[in-house]
Formats: structure tokens, C-alpha cells, sequence
């Protein structure tokens, strides 16, 4: 069947689901991730306007709600950050495109375990059904952040929101955490045990390095994350006290049982928190990489250098997450050490970026320059953000710097511009440039190009000023800025309507996406086999593949002069023993 033929047999997506909602077949089981993402980024975003509506209009009443109340306002930012973090930027590339591409990219015709690939979805959606049933249990949603400090997690007379509400998000984070534990051993066999014969480590596309490194970290992360929220729900609910303190008085409640400590907590919950930065943010590096010498036409500059670099990430990622405890009465030589290992981190970071830079400068050199198509633009995208959120890691790596911008809105800056905003980029890179894979279709290039422009000019119109409100010294976790805090700090509402107005753009942006991937996938323009020309083994037309013997970036052939776009060796072709 040819691709037209394909492309016209596909079944509509309401009976494509009705027909693999209990499948195995890994690309089934990637579309379904896909489809959870979408369900949990939708709400996710829905959550966070009506908080930036209430920051820059706190008068503003919420059809069916009233009013917005401090409490209400703290699960607000608990349910989004949780949604987004875990269900959005976590299970997006770590789960949804390694079972869309992995298998394909290292020849295999199936991920190792295909009934645990499919085990790892269904817990991540019980666990986000769980997690939504939060809203309208008895208190409702729970106000503890997503991190959920004790003593106030611990005890159910805390507050509103920290009875069931508070117990909804524990087990939907621990079953979250079982579904990424199976999903990574997943991962891990597939890529250890089943790729094609002479697809060695130093062969494989950084991709799959970047699902590799992520995977460990997972394992890892995710076990110790398991084990904090079984204690705490054993503090809960069994009178346990690991992180309850003797006589707190909580609510005009005094606790009466243990000697526990809340530093247990952050401590436990850091250790897995920081790492998983790098598990939302590696695959996004290594997709970029080979987004930019596909669209460069040029070999990864220093690729053997960059499969050490995603390594070293990975390690370092364990070691730095005191950096976040830096105000909890932490010893200075401790924060000395954690300053410096945070520092440290950003060397292979560094790296990364040089080796980036030298591939697009090596490819604006080429006759025609770089490709600018829809999937390099986000990739482009997610290196701008990168490189704008990471420059202001080394400051908040500083204790005497960050005991004064801990907790206010520069933090909430950083962490959306290197985390949500360049993981939303590598996400859309990938479907840009993966979606003729899937569906034999080309999503529309002039469409791409509004969603990335207008989505680029909200989401720094949107995170930069935090940079400006925090180092005036706004807090975050306010509900309200024009009561008691009207007299301490600055006016913030003028920046905070040019904040909220840009977050509006932002969201309106994605309809550009939207329709595309809905026109695309019903009426898109035929693509072809290979369309953007590129070396990986997913793009391979034919069904089985024996052997490989060359690296993933041979974009050169070196026994020849020419420097047409043609001039390339794709991994299931014969070419140059690169080892």
C-alpha cells in the first residue's frame, strides 16, 4: 500500500480509539499518552488563566464560584503545577513519543515489554482520574502546592482542601509513580536488548541516549518520590510522625504523637523533584540535536561528546537538590557544596549549547543555509528558552543570592521558561516533525509558523516580566496583592495585566495548533515517505532491517564533492564505519 492509500484507509480518531483503547501495539499506546496530555494540559491551562484573571482583577467573580478566596486561589496553583509537571511535561516525552518512536529508531519491531508498555498508561490515567476526583470531594481540592510541605500536608485540620482532597493527590502521585517505574524498566529493555544488530551505544541517534539517561533517572527518582508519599500518608492516616514534629501546633491543633521533621520531607521530595527536571528536558535535548543537524544538514558537532554530556546531566541531576532548601536553616558548608555542584551542572549544559551553536553555524554555511521549516523553528524555539531560563540558574545557585528571590515570582520565571515553555517546544517539535510518521500527512507549514511566532511572543511576553516582579520582591502563593501587601510592596496590577494579557495570547495561539492538527490529520497534504530527508531508522522504508554499520548525523558523504540536500548516508543505507 502506498502512502496515499494509507493515509486515505486511516480510521476516523473516535473509531481508532474505540477499536485500541485496550491494545498493546506501542504506537496505539503513544497516542493515547498523547491524547491524556492533551487531556490534562487543557485543564491544566484553563486552571492557570483563572489565576492570572484573579491576579490582575482580584474582584473578578468565577461563574459558580464567586469570588476567588485565598484557599482557592492555593489549590488553583497546587492542581495546576501538579498537572502540569506530572501529566503534561513528564509523560509527553518520557512516555508518549518513546512508544511512538523508540522501537522504529532503534529497529525493533516492538517495545520489550508490550503489556507493561500498556500497564504504564492505564496507571497514569487512573492516577489522573484520581487526581481530578480532588475537586469535588468533601473540602475539596488540596492547598499544599505540589510539593506538599508538612506539617500542613500531614495533618487534615490544616486547612480546606487537606482532607480527602489532600489523600486524592497522595495516591494519585503514588500510582503516577508505579505507571513511570514500569514505563521506565519498559524503556530501559528496549533499548538495551532490542535494538537491530550493529546499532552499537556510540550508533544510536541522542534520542535514544536522551530516553536512556531519562529512564535511569526515573527508576531512581521515582522510587524515592513513591516511598516519601507512602510515609506521608502513613503520617496521615497510621499516627506515624516521619514528618510531624512533637507539640506543632497546627490549626489550634497540637500533635501529640513522634518526633518527626518536615526537613525529612524536602529532603525525600527535592531528591526526586530535581532530577525530574532533567526528566522532562533530556528528551527535549536530544530531539534538538537531531533536529538541528537534520535541518542543518550537517553532522552533530561533537556527538560522542554529547552522549557523555546527557550522562553526566543525569548524574549531577542527584546531587544538586539541596539548592532548593537553601532558607530551611540548611548549614552553610552544605549550601556551600550544593552551590557548587549546581553550579557545576551547568557545565555539560554549556556544552550541549556550544555543540548546538556549532551545528547551525556549520549548516548557515551550507549553499541554501539552514531549513527553516515548522519542526526546526520549535526546535530553535526550545534552545532560545533553554538558554534564557538556564542563565538565570547560576544566580538562584547562590544561598546569599536566593534567600532573597526563594519563593517569589523570579523563581516562578526560571523554572517556567527552562522547564514548561522549552518542554512545550521540544513537544511540538516532535509532533511537527514525527506527524507524517503517524499519519502520512504533512501538518501545514503556513499554520506552523503563526503557532510558533504568536506562541514565542506570549509565553516571553508572559515569563519575562516575573523575572522584574520578582526581584521587587513579589511573592508567590499571594491570592491578593491589594489588601495588607498593598502597603509593603509595590504596585504590581499594571504588570500584572500585561502578564495576564500575554498569557492570553499565549493560550489563544494554541488554536493555530489546534485546527492544524485537526485539518492536517482529516485533509493534510500527502507526505512522503522520508519528507524531511532524514538518517534515523524511523523514517526507513522498508519493514525490516538487518544490520546497521554508520553513526545517526551522516548528513555528508565524504566521497563525494556535492553539497545538495541529497547528499546524505541514512542508517539503513550502506556508509562509513564511523567507530
Amino acid at each position: 500500500m502506498n502512502t496515499k492509500q494509507a493515509a486515505a484507509s486511516r480510521p476516523s480518531l473516535g473509531r481508532w480509539l474505540a477499536s485500541n483503547v485496550f491494545t498493546t501495539d506501542h504506537r496505539a499506546v503513544g497516542i493515547l499518552y498523547l491524547v491524556l496530555v492533551g487531556v490534562a494540559v487543557t485543564i491544566g491551562v484553563m486552571l492557570s488563566l483563572v489565576m492570572r484573571i484573579h491576579l490582575a482583577w482580584p474582584g473578578f467573580t468565577v461563574p459558580g464560584r464567586g469570588v476567588i478566596k485565598p484557599e482557592d486561589y492555593l489549590a488553583l496553583v497546587t492542581m495546576h503545577g501538579t498537572l502540569m509537571i506530572f501529566f503534561v511535561l513528564t509523560i509527553g516525552p518520557q512516555n508518549a513519543f518513546p512508544s511512538l518512536i523508540l522501537p522504529a529508531q532503534i529497529g525493533a519491531r516492538r517495545m520489550a515489554f508490550p503489556a507493561l508498555n500498556a500497564a504504564g498508561f492505564w496507571l497514569s490515567a487512573v492516577a489522573l482520574v484520581v487526581l481530578l476526583l480532588a475537586f469535588v470531594v468533601p473540602m475539596g481540592a488540596p492547598i499544599s502546592g505540589w510539593t506538599s510541605y508538612p506539617p500542613l500536608s500531614a495533618i487534615a485540620a490544616a486547612g480546606p482542601g487537606q482532607g480527602l482532597g489532600m489523600d486524592c493527590w497522595l495516591v494519585s502521585l503514588a500510582i503516577f509513580a508505579l505507571g513511570q517505574i514500569v514505563s521506565a524498566v519498559n524503556t530501559l529493555a528496549s533499548i538495551l536488548d532490542t535494538r537491530v544488530h550493529g546499532l552499537t551505544l556510540g550508533r544510536m541517534p541522542l534520542t535514544v541516549w536522551s530516553w536512556l539517561v531519562s529512564s535511569i533517572l526515573v527508576l531512581l527518582a521515582f522510587s524515592v518520590l513513591l516511598a516519601a508519599l507512602i510515609l506521608l500518608f502513613c503520617d496521615r492516616h497510621l499516627a506515624t510522625s516521619f514528618f510531624v514534629p512533637l507539640g506543632d501546633a497546627v490549626n489550634g491543633t497540637i500533635t501529640r504523637h513522634g518526633d518527626g521533621s518536615p526537613l525529612l520531607w524536602l529532603h525525600l521530595f527535592w531528591f526526586f523533584g530535581h532530577p525530574e527536571v532533567y526528566i522532562a528536558i533530556l528528551p527535549g535535548m536530544g530531539l534538538a540535536s537531531s533536529l538541528f543537524a537534520n535541518f542543518s544538514r550537517r553532522p552533530v558537532v561533537g556527538y560522542k561528546l554529547m552522549a557523555a554530556m546527557t550522562v553526566a546531566i543525569g548524574l549531577l541531576g542527584f546531587l544538586v537538590w539541596g539548592h532548593h532548601m537553601f532558607v530551611s536553616g540548611m548549614n552553610p558548608y552544605a549550601g556551600t557544596a550544593f552551590g557548587l555542584t549546581t553550579m557545576a551542572i551547568a557545565i555539560p549544559s554549556t556544552i550541549e549549547v556550544l555543540s548546538w551553536l556549532g551545528t547551525l553555524w556549520a549548516g548557515s554555511k551550507r549553499k541554501g543555509g539552514l531549513i527553516l521549516q515548522t519542526p526546526m523553528l520549535f526546535a530553535l524555539g526550545f534552545l532560545s528558552f533553554f538558554i534564557a531560563g538556564g542563565l538565570t540558574g547560576p544566580i538562584l545557585a547562590q544561598p546569599a543570592l536566593d534567600v532573597y528571590l526563594h519563593n517569589t515570582f523570579f523563581v516562578v520565571a526560571h523554572f517556567h521558561l527552562i522547564m514548561a515553555m522549552a518542554g512545550a517546544f521540544s513537544l511540538f517539535a516532535g509532533i511537527y516533525y514525527w506527524f507524517p510518521l503517524l499519519t502520512g500527512r504533512l501538518l501545514n507549514e503556513t499554520l506552523g509558523r503563526l503557532h510558533f511566532w504568536f506562541t514565542v511572543i506570549g509565553a516571553y511576553g508572559t515569563f519575562l516580566p516575573m523575572h522584574l516582579q520578582g526581584l521587587a520582591g513579589k511573592p508567590r502563593h499571594y491570592s491578593d496583592f491589594t489588601g495588607l501587601a498593598s502597603n509593603l510592596l509595590p504596585n504590581f496590577l499594571p504588570s500584572e495585566r500585561g502578564v495576564t494579557y500575554s498569557a492570553l495570547l499565549l493560550v489563544f495561539s494554541q488554536s493555530f495548533f489546534l485546527w492544524n492538527l485537526l485539518h492536517s490529520t482529516l485533509r493534510g497534504r500527502l507526505a512522503e515517505q522520508n519528507p524531511w530527508k532524514a538518517t534515523t531508522l524511523e523514517w526507513q522504508p522498508q519493514s525490516t532491517l538487518e544490520m546497521v554499520d554508520h553513526g545517526p548525523y551522516e548528513y555528508r558523504n565524504r566521497a563525494s564533492a556535492n553539497e545538495s540536500e541529497d547528499d546524505f548516508i541514512p542508517q539503513w543505507a550502506d556508509g562509513i564505519d564511523q567507530e
